[in-house]
Protein backbone atom coordinates (compact mmCIF):
# COMPACT_ATOMS: atom_id res chain seq x y z
CA UNK A 1 0.00 0.00 0.00
CA UNK A 2 1.79 3.45 -1.20
CA UNK A 3 3.26 5.30 1.63
CA UNK A 4 2.11 3.07 4.40
CA UNK A 5 5.09 1.89 6.01
CA UNK A 6 4.86 1.25 9.46
CA UNK A 7 6.55 5.00 10.48
CA UNK A 8 3.71 6.68 8.30
CA UNK A 9 1.08 4.73 10.10
CA UNK A 10 2.48 5.76 13.65
CA UNK A 11 3.18 9.67 12.41
CA UNK A 12 -0.51 9.43 10.79
CA UNK A 13 -2.23 8.40 14.28
CA UNK A 14 0.37 9.83 16.78
CA UNK A 15 0.65 6.56 18.07
CA UNK A 16 4.17 5.20 19.39
CA UNK A 17 5.81 2.56 17.24
CA UNK A 18 7.50 -0.89 19.21
CA UNK A 19 9.57 -2.98 17.64
CA UNK A 20 9.21 -3.87 13.78
CA UNK A 21 11.08 -2.19 10.56
CA UNK A 22 9.63 1.52 10.11
CA UNK A 23 10.18 1.35 6.36
CA UNK A 24 8.04 -2.06 6.13
CA UNK A 25 5.33 -1.30 4.20
CA UNK A 26 1.89 -2.55 4.95
CA UNK A 27 -0.03 -5.05 2.33
CA UNK A 28 -3.69 -4.51 3.96
CA UNK A 29 -5.50 -3.75 7.05
CA UNK A 30 -8.43 -5.37 9.34
CA UNK A 31 -10.03 -5.73 12.19
CA UNK A 32 -11.56 -9.43 12.09
CA UNK A 33 -7.94 -11.59 13.30
CA UNK A 34 -9.55 -14.36 11.26
CA UNK A 35 -8.52 -12.19 7.60
CA UNK A 36 -5.31 -11.41 8.37
CA UNK A 37 -2.60 -11.94 6.07
CA UNK A 38 1.37 -11.82 5.47
CA UNK A 39 2.19 -7.97 6.30
CA UNK A 40 -1.13 -6.99 7.43
CA UNK A 41 -2.16 -3.90 9.90
CA UNK A 42 -4.56 -5.29 12.52
CA UNK A 43 -6.25 -3.03 14.77
CA UNK A 44 -7.03 -4.31 18.00
CA UNK A 45 -11.00 -3.07 18.26
CA UNK A 46 -12.66 -3.41 21.47
CA UNK A 47 -15.97 -4.46 20.79
CA UNK A 48 -19.02 -4.66 23.08
CA UNK A 49 -18.48 -8.59 23.00
CA UNK A 50 -14.79 -9.36 21.76
CA UNK A 51 -12.10 -7.75 22.47
CA UNK A 52 -9.47 -7.49 19.74
CA UNK A 53 -6.66 -7.23 21.82
CA UNK A 54 -6.64 -10.85 22.62
CA UNK A 55 -6.00 -11.87 19.26
CA UNK A 56 -2.84 -9.84 18.90
CA UNK A 57 -0.35 -13.06 19.85
CA UNK A 58 -2.70 -14.62 17.28
CA UNK A 59 -2.70 -12.61 13.94
CA UNK A 60 1.55 -11.73 15.09
CA UNK A 61 1.64 -15.88 14.58
CA UNK A 62 0.15 -15.66 11.02
CA UNK A 63 2.37 -12.74 9.77
CA UNK A 64 0.99 -9.77 10.76
CA UNK A 65 3.10 -6.45 10.04
CA UNK A 66 1.97 -4.67 12.95
CA UNK A 67 -1.25 -3.97 15.34
CA UNK A 68 -2.49 -0.61 16.58
CA UNK A 69 -3.72 -1.53 20.53
CA UNK A 70 -4.37 0.26 23.37
CA UNK A 71 -2.32 -1.60 25.62
CA UNK A 72 0.90 -3.15 25.23
CA UNK A 73 0.77 -6.73 24.67
CA UNK A 74 1.42 -8.63 27.28
CA UNK A 75 5.20 -10.77 26.05
CA UNK A 76 4.77 -8.95 23.12
CA UNK A 77 8.50 -6.86 22.55
CA UNK A 78 6.67 -5.80 18.78
CA UNK A 79 5.71 -5.25 16.54
CA UNK A 80 3.00 -2.92 17.22
CA UNK A 81 1.58 1.05 17.05
CA UNK A 82 0.68 1.94 21.21
CA UNK A 83 -2.72 4.40 20.86
CA UNK A 84 -4.99 6.25 23.19
CA UNK A 85 -7.90 5.10 20.91
CA UNK A 86 -7.55 2.47 18.33
CA UNK A 87 -11.07 3.79 16.10
CA UNK A 88 -9.48 7.03 16.20
CA UNK A 89 -6.59 6.10 15.45
CA UNK A 90 -8.12 3.65 12.17
CA UNK A 91 -9.81 7.12 10.75
CA UNK A 92 -6.76 9.33 11.49
CA UNK A 93 -4.55 5.87 9.36
CA UNK A 94 -7.60 6.35 6.55
CA UNK A 95 -7.51 9.95 6.15
CA UNK A 96 -3.86 9.71 5.75
CA UNK A 97 -3.94 6.61 3.33
CA UNK A 98 -6.66 9.01 1.13
CA UNK A 99 -4.67 11.66 0.86
CA UNK A 100 -2.09 9.87 -1.18
CA UNK A 101 -5.37 8.44 -3.57
CA UNK A 102 -5.75 10.29 -7.31
CA UNK A 103 -8.53 8.02 -8.17
CA UNK A 104 -11.92 9.50 -7.91
CA UNK A 105 -14.22 8.64 -4.64
CA UNK A 106 -17.81 8.53 -5.25
CA UNK A 107 -19.65 8.40 -1.55
CA UNK A 108 -23.49 8.04 -1.32
CA UNK A 109 -25.61 8.65 1.72
CA UNK A 110 -29.51 9.19 1.78
CA UNK A 111 -31.67 7.66 4.07
CA UNK A 112 -33.31 4.94 1.62
CA UNK A 113 -31.46 2.85 -1.65
CA UNK A 114 -27.60 3.71 -0.29
CA UNK A 115 -26.95 0.24 -1.31
CA UNK A 116 -29.01 -0.41 -4.47
CA UNK A 117 -27.56 2.90 -5.40
CA UNK A 118 -24.29 1.63 -5.15
CA UNK A 119 -24.51 -1.45 -6.92
CA UNK A 120 -25.70 0.83 -10.09
CA UNK A 121 -23.20 3.11 -9.42
CA UNK A 122 -20.28 0.55 -9.71
CA UNK A 123 -22.19 -1.85 -12.35
CA UNK A 124 -22.13 1.61 -14.52
CA UNK A 125 -18.34 2.61 -13.59
CA UNK A 126 -17.27 -0.89 -14.39
CA UNK A 127 -17.80 -0.47 -17.91
CA UNK A 128 -14.53 1.66 -18.26
CA UNK A 129 -13.09 1.52 -14.80
CA UNK A 130 -11.26 -0.59 -12.49
CA UNK A 131 -14.11 0.11 -9.40
CA UNK A 132 -13.77 -0.78 -5.52
CA UNK A 133 -17.30 -0.96 -3.85
CA UNK A 134 -17.95 -0.87 -0.34
CA UNK A 135 -18.88 -4.65 1.11
CA UNK A 136 -21.80 -5.86 3.02
CA UNK A 137 -23.37 -3.35 5.41
CA UNK A 138 -19.71 -1.62 5.36
CA UNK A 139 -21.24 1.68 5.77
CA UNK A 140 -20.39 2.95 9.45
CA UNK A 141 -17.59 4.43 11.11
CA UNK A 142 -15.63 1.30 11.12
CA UNK A 143 -16.59 0.04 7.83
CA UNK A 144 -16.07 3.22 5.77
CA UNK A 145 -12.49 3.07 7.05
CA UNK A 146 -11.94 -0.60 6.41
CA UNK A 147 -13.33 0.15 2.63
CA UNK A 148 -10.76 2.97 1.86
CA UNK A 149 -8.14 1.03 3.02
CA UNK A 150 -8.48 -1.95 0.67
CA UNK A 151 -7.79 0.49 -1.95
CA UNK A 152 -5.00 -0.90 -4.15
CA UNK A 153 -2.64 0.36 -6.91
CA UNK A 154 -5.05 -0.85 -9.50
CA UNK A 155 -8.49 0.18 -8.72
CA UNK A 156 -9.59 3.44 -10.92
CA UNK A 157 -12.77 4.54 -9.00
CA UNK A 158 -14.26 3.88 -5.51
CA UNK A 159 -17.76 3.52 -4.71
CA UNK A 160 -18.17 4.11 -0.62
CA UNK A 161 -21.68 4.31 0.98
CA UNK A 162 -21.77 6.05 3.65
CA UNK A 163 -24.22 5.60 6.57
CA UNK A 164 -24.74 7.18 9.76
CA UNK A 165 -27.60 7.64 12.58
CA UNK A 166 -26.22 10.07 14.81
CA UNK A 167 -24.84 14.50 14.65
CA UNK A 168 -21.49 14.00 13.81
CA UNK A 169 -20.85 11.16 11.94
CA UNK A 170 -20.84 11.89 8.58
CA UNK A 171 -18.19 14.82 9.61
CA UNK A 172 -15.67 12.09 10.60
CA UNK A 173 -16.74 9.88 7.27
CA UNK A 174 -16.21 12.29 5.14
CA UNK A 175 -12.64 13.18 6.69
CA UNK A 176 -11.63 9.61 5.67
CA UNK A 177 -13.48 9.11 2.36
CA UNK A 178 -12.71 13.03 1.29
CA UNK A 179 -15.27 12.43 -1.79
CA UNK A 180 -14.96 14.05 -5.14
CA UNK A 181 -18.48 13.21 -5.90
CA UNK A 182 -21.32 13.01 -3.30
CA UNK A 183 -24.47 11.45 -4.41
CA UNK A 184 -27.58 12.06 -2.26
CA UNK A 185 -30.76 9.73 -2.86
CA UNK A 186 -33.63 11.15 -0.52
CA UNK A 187 -34.56 12.43 3.00
CA UNK A 188 -37.23 10.08 4.85
CA UNK A 189 -38.29 9.12 8.09
CA UNK A 190 -35.16 6.98 9.60
CA UNK A 191 -32.65 7.11 12.60
CA UNK A 192 -35.38 9.97 13.83
CA UNK A 193 -34.60 8.62 17.43
CA UNK A 194 -31.60 10.42 17.19
CA UNK A 195 -31.99 12.85 14.74
CA UNK A 196 -35.42 14.33 15.47
CA UNK A 197 -36.50 15.08 12.28
CA UNK A 198 -36.52 15.15 8.27
CA UNK A 199 -34.90 18.71 8.68
CA UNK A 200 -31.93 16.98 11.12
CA UNK A 201 -31.79 14.14 8.97
CA UNK A 202 -30.89 16.62 6.29
CA UNK A 203 -28.61 18.56 8.29
CA UNK A 204 -26.84 15.51 9.69
CA UNK A 205 -26.25 13.80 5.91
CA UNK A 206 -24.70 17.52 5.04
CA UNK A 207 -22.22 17.18 6.85
CA UNK A 208 -20.61 14.83 3.85
CA UNK A 209 -19.68 18.16 2.54
CA UNK A 210 -17.36 19.01 5.03
CA UNK A 211 -14.27 17.35 3.74
CA UNK A 212 -15.13 16.73 -0.35
CA UNK A 213 -13.36 17.97 -2.65
CA UNK A 214 -14.01 22.05 -3.35
CA UNK A 215 -13.88 21.00 -7.03
CA UNK A 216 -16.68 18.24 -6.78
CA UNK A 217 -19.76 17.40 -7.98
CA UNK A 218 -22.54 17.09 -6.07
CA UNK A 219 -25.61 14.73 -7.57
CA UNK A 220 -29.14 15.37 -5.81
CA UNK A 221 -32.10 13.53 -6.15
CA UNK A 222 -33.66 16.91 -7.33
CA UNK A 223 -37.66 15.14 -6.73
CA UNK A 224 -36.77 14.91 -2.52
CA UNK A 225 -38.43 18.22 -1.17
CA UNK A 226 -35.51 18.43 1.65
CA UNK A 227 -32.63 17.69 -1.18
CA UNK A 228 -34.43 20.24 -3.32
CA UNK A 229 -33.55 23.07 -0.64
CA UNK A 230 -29.56 22.55 -1.61
CA UNK A 231 -29.11 25.28 -4.37
CA UNK A 232 -25.20 24.95 -4.12
CA UNK A 233 -22.41 23.71 -2.32
CA UNK A 234 -19.07 25.26 -2.80
CA UNK A 235 -19.90 27.33 -4.37
CA UNK A 236 -21.52 24.78 -7.25
CA UNK A 237 -25.16 23.97 -7.86
CA UNK A 238 -25.38 20.32 -7.58
CA UNK A 239 -26.50 18.04 -10.42
CA UNK A 240 -30.27 16.83 -10.32
CA UNK A 241 -31.77 13.59 -11.05
CA UNK A 242 -35.69 12.89 -10.94
CA UNK A 243 -38.78 12.29 -12.96
CA UNK A 244 -39.06 15.79 -13.88
CA UNK A 245 -37.82 17.27 -16.70
CA UNK A 246 -36.66 20.11 -14.59
CA UNK A 247 -33.88 17.50 -13.38
CA UNK A 248 -30.43 17.49 -15.28
CA UNK A 249 -30.75 13.88 -16.09
CA UNK A 250 -34.10 12.94 -16.21
CA UNK A 251 -36.30 9.96 -17.12
CA UNK A 252 -39.59 9.57 -19.23
CA UNK A 253 -41.55 6.79 -21.02
CA UNK A 254 -41.22 4.77 -17.80
CA UNK A 255 -42.81 1.32 -18.50
CA UNK A 256 -42.75 -1.39 -15.35
CA UNK A 257 -42.61 -4.78 -15.94
CA UNK A 258 -43.04 -6.04 -12.17
CA UNK A 259 -40.78 -8.15 -11.17
CA UNK A 260 -38.72 -7.83 -13.86
CA UNK A 261 -37.66 -4.32 -13.54
CA UNK A 262 -38.70 -1.56 -15.93
CA UNK A 263 -37.54 0.17 -18.86
CA UNK A 264 -36.81 4.16 -19.35
CA UNK A 265 -35.89 6.90 -21.79
CA UNK A 266 -32.96 8.52 -19.80
CA UNK A 267 -31.75 12.23 -20.61
CA UNK A 268 -28.34 14.02 -19.94
CA UNK A 269 -27.08 16.83 -21.05
CA UNK A 270 -24.43 14.79 -23.11
CA UNK A 271 -27.80 12.39 -24.62
CA UNK A 272 -30.57 10.42 -24.45
CA UNK A 273 -30.67 6.76 -24.30
CA UNK A 274 -33.23 3.44 -23.62
CA UNK A 275 -32.06 2.04 -20.34
CA UNK A 276 -33.37 -1.54 -19.34
CA UNK A 277 -33.65 -1.70 -15.47
CA UNK A 278 -33.20 -5.46 -14.24
CA UNK A 279 -34.36 -4.70 -10.28
CA UNK A 280 -37.68 -3.86 -9.81
CA UNK A 281 -39.25 -1.34 -7.98
CA UNK A 282 -40.38 2.10 -9.81
CA UNK A 283 -37.79 3.59 -7.00
CA UNK A 284 -34.58 1.40 -8.85
CA UNK A 285 -35.47 4.05 -12.22
CA UNK A 286 -33.99 6.65 -9.39
CA UNK A 287 -30.87 4.49 -8.46
CA UNK A 288 -30.43 4.10 -12.99
CA UNK A 289 -30.59 8.06 -12.86
CA UNK A 290 -28.19 8.85 -9.70
CA UNK A 291 -25.61 6.34 -11.61
CA UNK A 292 -26.21 7.67 -15.23
CA UNK A 293 -25.50 11.22 -13.30
CA UNK A 294 -22.36 9.70 -11.59
CA UNK A 295 -21.35 8.27 -15.45
CA UNK A 296 -21.56 11.40 -17.51
CA UNK A 297 -19.92 13.47 -14.65
CA UNK A 298 -16.70 10.70 -14.98
CA UNK A 299 -16.72 10.57 -18.87
CA UNK A 300 -18.80 7.55 -19.77
CA UNK A 301 -20.94 7.67 -23.48
CA UNK A 302 -24.32 6.84 -23.49
CA UNK A 303 -24.09 3.01 -24.38
CA UNK A 304 -21.56 2.80 -21.22
CA UNK A 305 -23.97 3.46 -19.15
CA UNK A 306 -26.78 2.04 -20.72
CA UNK A 307 -24.96 -0.84 -20.20
CA UNK A 308 -23.99 -1.04 -17.07
CA UNK A 309 -27.68 -0.13 -15.71
CA UNK A 310 -28.58 -3.50 -17.72
CA UNK A 311 -25.79 -5.27 -15.97
CA UNK A 312 -26.48 -4.61 -12.31
CA UNK A 313 -27.13 -7.36 -9.92
CA UNK A 314 -29.42 -7.93 -6.71
CA UNK A 315 -27.99 -8.36 -3.42
CA UNK A 316 -29.17 -10.27 -0.36
CA UNK A 317 -31.44 -8.65 1.41
CA UNK A 318 -32.10 -5.90 -0.91
CA UNK A 319 -35.66 -6.48 -2.65
CA UNK A 320 -33.83 -9.69 -4.24
CA UNK A 321 -36.06 -12.51 -6.11
CA UNK A 322 -35.66 -16.08 -5.46
CA UNK A 323 -37.70 -18.39 -7.32
CA UNK A 324 -38.39 -21.46 -5.56
CA UNK A 325 -40.11 -24.28 -7.65
CA UNK A 326 -43.21 -21.87 -8.24
CA UNK A 327 -42.64 -19.67 -5.54
CA UNK A 328 -41.13 -16.20 -5.76
CA UNK A 329 -39.66 -14.81 -2.52
CA UNK A 330 -39.19 -10.82 -2.34
CA UNK A 331 -36.12 -10.71 -0.19
CA UNK A 332 -35.52 -7.37 1.47
CA UNK A 333 -35.11 -8.03 4.82
CA UNK A 334 -31.63 -6.61 5.42
CA UNK A 335 -33.34 -3.44 6.41
CA UNK A 336 -36.33 -1.09 6.78
CA UNK A 337 -37.93 2.40 7.07
CA UNK A 338 -41.60 3.53 6.63
CA UNK A 339 -40.34 4.63 3.15
CA UNK A 340 -38.91 1.60 1.75
CA UNK A 341 -41.44 -0.21 3.28
CA UNK A 342 -44.34 1.09 1.47
CA UNK A 343 -41.64 0.82 -1.35
CA UNK A 344 -41.72 -2.84 -1.15
CA UNK A 345 -45.28 -3.17 -1.12
CA UNK A 346 -45.83 -0.97 -4.09
CA UNK A 347 -43.37 -4.10 -5.57
CA UNK A 348 -45.79 -6.91 -4.00
CA UNK A 349 -48.67 -5.55 -5.74
CA UNK A 350 -47.86 -5.90 -8.99
CA UNK A 351 -47.12 -9.70 -8.67
CA UNK A 352 -49.79 -11.68 -10.74
CA UNK A 353 -49.88 -14.47 -7.94
CA UNK A 354 -51.46 -14.63 -4.02
CA UNK A 355 -49.33 -11.81 -2.69
CA UNK A 356 -47.70 -12.33 0.81
CA UNK A 357 -46.50 -9.83 2.65
CA UNK A 358 -44.22 -10.50 5.96
CA UNK A 359 -43.74 -7.16 7.99
CA UNK A 360 -41.40 -7.22 10.62
CA UNK A 361 -40.55 -4.19 13.46
CA UNK A 362 -38.72 -0.76 11.93
CA UNK A 363 -36.48 0.60 14.54
CA UNK A 364 -35.01 3.95 15.01
CA UNK A 365 -38.22 6.16 14.39
CA UNK A 366 -38.11 8.05 17.82
CA UNK A 367 -41.05 9.16 19.68
CA UNK A 368 -43.21 8.35 16.39
CA UNK A 369 -42.74 4.66 15.49
CA UNK A 370 -46.13 3.88 16.49
CA UNK A 371 -47.59 6.07 14.53
CA UNK A 372 -45.53 5.05 11.60
CA UNK A 373 -45.90 1.96 11.99
CA UNK A 374 -49.50 2.13 11.19
CA UNK A 375 -49.15 4.21 8.47
CA UNK A 376 -47.49 0.89 6.85
CA UNK A 377 -50.24 -0.94 8.12
CA UNK A 378 -52.86 1.23 6.34
CA UNK A 379 -50.68 1.20 3.46
CA UNK A 380 -50.47 -2.61 3.14
CA UNK A 381 -54.57 -2.97 3.67
CA UNK A 382 -54.85 0.00 0.75
CA UNK A 383 -52.92 -2.23 -1.65
CA UNK A 384 -53.74 -5.66 -3.26
CA UNK A 385 -52.06 -7.89 -1.28
CA UNK A 386 -54.07 -11.14 -0.22
CA UNK A 387 -52.40 -11.90 2.96
CA UNK A 388 -50.38 -9.25 5.64
CA UNK A 389 -48.69 -10.95 8.87
CA UNK A 390 -47.10 -8.62 11.12
CA UNK A 391 -44.51 -9.67 13.39
CA UNK A 392 -42.79 -7.92 16.13
CA UNK A 393 -43.69 -5.63 19.34
CA UNK A 394 -44.15 -2.63 17.48
CA UNK A 395 -45.78 -4.03 14.40
CA UNK A 396 -49.08 -4.48 16.93
CA UNK A 397 -50.16 -1.33 15.64
CA UNK A 398 -49.27 -1.91 12.28
CA UNK A 399 -51.89 -4.74 12.39
CA UNK A 400 -54.82 -2.80 14.11
CA UNK A 401 -54.00 -0.29 11.18
CA UNK A 402 -54.39 -2.52 8.36
CA UNK A 403 -57.27 -4.67 9.86
CA UNK A 404 -58.98 -0.81 9.90
CA UNK A 405 -58.71 -0.15 6.57
CA UNK A 406 -59.30 -3.53 4.79
CA UNK A 407 -61.57 -2.73 2.69
CA UNK A 408 -60.12 -5.63 -0.24
CA UNK A 409 -60.83 -8.73 2.59
CA UNK A 410 -57.37 -9.60 3.15
CA UNK A 411 -55.91 -12.11 5.57
CA UNK A 412 -54.57 -10.35 8.22
CA UNK A 413 -52.53 -12.18 10.82
CA UNK A 414 -50.00 -11.04 13.97
CA UNK A 415 -47.45 -12.75 15.72
CA UNK A 416 -45.69 -10.86 19.01
CA UNK A 417 -42.04 -13.29 18.12
CA UNK A 418 -40.00 -14.51 14.90
CA UNK A 419 -40.32 -17.60 16.73
CA UNK A 420 -44.23 -18.06 16.82
CA UNK A 421 -44.14 -16.97 12.87
CA UNK A 422 -41.49 -19.66 12.19
CA UNK A 423 -44.05 -21.81 13.53
CA UNK A 424 -46.90 -21.68 11.80
CA UNK A 425 -45.39 -20.21 8.58
CA UNK A 426 -45.25 -24.17 7.05
CA UNK A 427 -49.16 -24.25 6.88
CA UNK A 428 -49.76 -20.41 5.45
CA UNK A 429 -47.92 -20.27 2.64
CA UNK A 430 -49.09 -21.85 -0.85
CA UNK A 431 -46.86 -22.83 -3.46
CA UNK A 432 -47.39 -20.50 -6.00
CA UNK A 433 -46.96 -17.93 -3.62
CA UNK A 434 -45.31 -14.30 -4.00
CA UNK A 435 -44.01 -13.43 -0.70
CA UNK A 436 -42.34 -10.19 0.37
CA UNK A 437 -40.02 -10.77 3.66
CA UNK A 438 -39.13 -7.14 5.47
CA UNK A 439 -38.14 -5.62 8.57
CA UNK A 440 -35.60 -4.04 10.38
CA UNK A 441 -32.47 -6.01 9.98
CA UNK A 442 -32.09 -6.21 14.15
CA UNK A 443 -35.63 -8.68 13.44
CA UNK A 444 -33.41 -11.16 12.14
CA UNK A 445 -35.87 -11.94 9.39
CA UNK A 446 -32.79 -13.57 7.59
CA UNK A 447 -33.84 -16.58 9.22
CA UNK A 448 -37.46 -16.54 7.91
CA UNK A 449 -36.17 -16.28 4.25
CA UNK A 450 -34.22 -19.53 4.75
CA UNK A 451 -37.21 -20.78 5.96
CA UNK A 452 -39.72 -19.70 2.76
CA UNK A 453 -36.99 -21.54 0.90
CA UNK A 454 -37.67 -25.03 2.46
CA UNK A 455 -41.27 -24.90 2.65
CA UNK A 456 -42.99 -26.99 -0.25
Amino acid sequence: MKNMTLKNIADACGGTLYGGQEELEITGAVMDSRLIEKDFLFFAIKGERVDGHQFIPQVMEKGAACAVCEEAPEGLKGPYILVDDVKKAMQDITSFYRAGLSIPVVGITGSVGKTSTKEFIASVLEEKYKVLKTQGNYNNELGVPLTLLRIREEHEAAVVEMGINHFGEMHRLSRMAAPDLVVMTNIGDCHLEALGSREGILKAKSEIFDFMSTDGTVIINGDDDMLSTIKEVHGKAPVTFGKKEGSLCYATDIRQKGLFGSSAEIHMPSGSFQAEIPLPGEHMVYNALAAAAVGEALGLSCEEIAAGIAAVKPTAGRSNLIRCGDKVIIDDCYNANPVSMCAALDLLAQADTRKVAILGDMFELGENAEKLHGDVGRHAAEMSVDVIICVGEMSGRMTKEAEAGNARGSEIYYFPTKEELLEKLPEMIKPADTILVKASHGMGFAEVVERLKKVQ
